[in-house]
């Protein structure tokens, strides 16, 4: 573990803080896509099949690990279960605009992409493959649905919003730091598939990285073109 790989998960924590502190203090969640979150939900399930491995005598980095999925397991479900059952949370949520990308054209692709593009052929090891590309997929129903209130904002996303998306595709640019450190640290570390897939999630970002730091220099509220 190194100091890419904990800012990392810090800033991907930080991301799901933000977006509960906005859900939960708002009452609304207004500009978020229900379909992103129950996609990590499925990211998370299928990626920590090992969470009930539980040692008490494990090493330290293998508590924070255990640690870390846990919080992002529990937190993941809590928000899918604020937005779709607890008013009037819910009844804020807008499905048309969610609806634009079905999520089976995501999770289908993935699923396929897994058989093919995999280290071997074990069932843990599919649905940790699955899970690696599904993340870099998931973020696209949130993007869209912040366009889609952008325009109905004049091209303005609310800060909250605007955070939690640029600490979430934040928390994916350190890992990418991580691996570059651990590529001339670790002797034999090649993960091919995990960098491929981590880049590509990282270049959806891109566009929104833009006007968020240009909102950033000058002081005002990020502004997407419509």
């Amino acid at each position: 573990m190194n100091i890419f790989r904990i800012c990392g998960d810090f800033m991907h924590l930080a991301s799901i803080m933000i977006l509960l502190f906005k859900i939960r203090s708002r009452r609304n969640c207004s500009g978020i896509s229900l379909n992103s979150q129950m996609l990590y939900v499925l990211v998370f399930v299928t990626r920590y099949l090992d969470l009930f491995n539980f040692d008490l005598f494990m090493s330290f980095n293998k508590f924070y690990n255990w640690t870390m999925k846990i919080i992002f397991i529990s937190t993941s479900v809590y928000i899918v279960y604020l937005m779709k059952f607890v008013q009037p949370i819910c009844a804020t949520y807008k499905k048309e605009a969610d609806d634009k990308l079905p999520v089976l054209y995501l999770i289908v692709p993935c699923a396929v992409f897994a058989m093919i593009f995999i280290e071997f052929y074990e069932i843990q090891e599919y649905l940790w493959t699955f899970s690696i590309y599904l993340e870099a997929v998931a973020i696209l129903p949130q993007l869209m649905v912040v366009h889609e209130y952008a325009k109905d904002q004049g091209g303005f996303v609310e800060n909250l919003t605007s955070h939690y998306v640029f600490t979430l595709g934040g928390y994916r640019f350190m890992y990418i730091l991580n691996w570059i450190y651990r590529v001339f640290t670790e002797k034999h570390y090649r993960s091919w598939y995990v960098w491929i897939a981590g880049l590509i999630q990282t270049i959806i970002y891109c566009d929104f990285f833009f006007y968020y730091l240009k909102a950033l220099q000058t002081g005002t509220k990020t502004r997407l073109p419509f």
